[in-house]
């Protein structure tokens, strides 16, 4: 039996890229697990090969949310870890950026994860344990050019990490945020096609120019980021509360 074995997993953005792979790497460790995200056929190939619970539900709506965990834990008991990766990112240049453009970013990027997070605290406090988990970026560390809107969601995360870190400290529950570098999904594969239609490049040569920023020269693998997700989650990281852990090959 591992420590995970009597824990209440739910992932949100859990039926493709990182989500998937985090479904999968607590599954494969005995957790109970519940993914989260609203495409029911993705959720459900998900599900059909980790065993977990698939819920279609939009993040940035605070009742399917609360409807939502409501039918997790009727399946799976109290929730005890909260990841939250749902995310999705909009390239414009600012000038060109709408109002609703901004508000979407911040939504699925920001409120998604207040609202996973608020959802689940009731049951950690009574479990007196909890493992409050966001997907951030470096973009919540840093800028980057034609993408303010998801720096400014990200870096909201961040800041949300860092806040409610000091407000929970005698409750059992640590509060943290993984910042990968950019992570080879469908996400990602989505961005270089639209750097691809807007300046002529092809796909290797955005795939190039992406993987600049990072001195290793390659992309963040989910693997990589589900693994530190399960480290923060374990009981040996009890004192790591209120960060942003990067895993971007030494980013800075």
């Amino acid at each position: 039996m591992t420590e995970f074995a009597d824990k209440h997993v739910v992932i949100s953005g859990g039926g493709s890229g990182v989500g998937a792979v985090i479904a999968a790497q607590f599954s494969a460790v005995g957790a109970r697990v519940t993914i989260l995200g609203r495409r029911q056929s993705k959720l459900q190939e998900v599900a059909s090969a980790t065993g977990a619970l698939p819920v279609v539900c939009d993040v940035t709506d605070a009742e399917e949310v609360e409807s939502a965990l409501s039918a997790a834990r009727s399946h799976h008991g109290a929730i005890t870890i909260a990841v939250a990766n749902a995310g999705s990112a909009i390239s414009k240049p600012f000038a060109d950026m709408t109002a609703q453009d901004f508000s979407s970013t911040m939504d699925v990027n920001a409120l998604g994860v207040f609202n996973l997070w608020q959802s689940s605290l009731a049951d950690m406090i009574e479990s007196k344990w909890g493992r409050m988990l966001a997907i951030a970026s470096s973009a919540g560390l840093k800028g980057y050019p034609y993408v303010s809107g998801y720096c400014a969601a990200k870096h909201a995360v961040v800041g949300l990490t860092r806040a409610l870190a000091q407000e929970l400290p005698r409750t059992g529950i640590t509060v943290n945020a993984i910042c990968p570098g950019f992570v080879d999904t469908p996400m990602l594969a989505s961005s270089i096609q639209n750097i691809v239609a807007k300046t002529g490049m092809s796909a290797e040569e955005a795939a190039k120019v992406l993987k600049s920023s990072n001195p290793m020269r390659r992309f963040i693998t989910s693997e990589e980021v589900a693994a530190t997700v399960l480290w923060l989650a374990g009981n040996s990281s009890a004192s790591i509360s209120g960060q942003a852990v990067s895993v971007n090959g030494g980013e800075v």
